[in-house]
């Protein structure tokens, strides 16, 4: 399994180039901007790009979704909870005075428990709200890709417009339920470990003591 973390737009968004290096298929986590840079990793690598999955719809994890597809047009995956916040990701970033295109809807809806394949690996999607009311983190091969809810030693920000304090605590007890060796690559910031999130994380040791550990 391949994964390079590719930090893009003013926010400094981690993209995530995810790919199965015995079939060179490949997936974008979270496009959030420079499109053009994210096509010629791809190509860099000689991967074929097979869906673009998002974790969740706020502008700054969309922003290049619109140029990914129209270059290569390939299904976008998303939770429905998000599908209001992506209709309104170009006004959204206007408000924080940035631009953005206004991405298309998602081709296809990701649940709970879903299986997604790439080649021969297989990732799970876990319903993680709180950030977002549509937020999922893809969990599969050791690697848990947790968008805006986990953090190094933080989480995402719960008080935005649809966040939720009490689903945020829900879904940081999902992730502390996985296995410590997993590696946790966020939306923003380096990666980490569950393990590591444990021991330091004031969030996932408060999600540690409701689950008993």
């Amino acid at each position: 399994m391949f994964v390079e973390c590719l930090t893009v737009g003013p926010l400094a968004e981690n993209c995530w180039l995810v790919a199965d290096e015995g079939s060179r298929e490949a997936v974008l986590v979270d496009p959030g901007d420079e499109p053009e840079r994210l096509l010629a990793a791809l190509d860099a690598h000689r991967f074929t790009l097979r869906a673009i999955w998002l974790t969740h719809a706020h502008f700054d994890h969309v922003g290049a979704v619109a140029e990914v597809v129209r270059q290569r047009p390939v299904p976008v995956y998303l939770h429905p909870a998000d599908a209001p916040m992506l209709a309104f990701a170009a006004q959204s970033a206007a408000r924080w005075q940035m631009a953005i295109e206004q991405p298309p809807p998602a081709d296809r809806t990701l649940a709970d428990g879903d299986v997604l394949h790439l080649g021969a690996l297989r990732f799970d999607v876990l319903f993680t709200p709180g950030h977002s009311p549509g937020h999922v983190s893809i969990v599969g091969e050791g690697h848990c890709f947790s968008g805006d809810c986990l953090f190094v030693g933080s989480i995402g920000r719960t008080d935005l417009p649809l966040s939720n304090p009490a689903h945020m605590q829900a879904a940081l007890e999902r992730l502390a339920a996985l296995p410590p060796s997993t590696i946790v690559h966020p939306g923003h910031g380096p990666a980490t470990s569950i393990g590591e999130e444990m021991l330091v994380n004031p969030f996932m040791s408060g999600a540690a003591r409701v689950l008993g550990a």
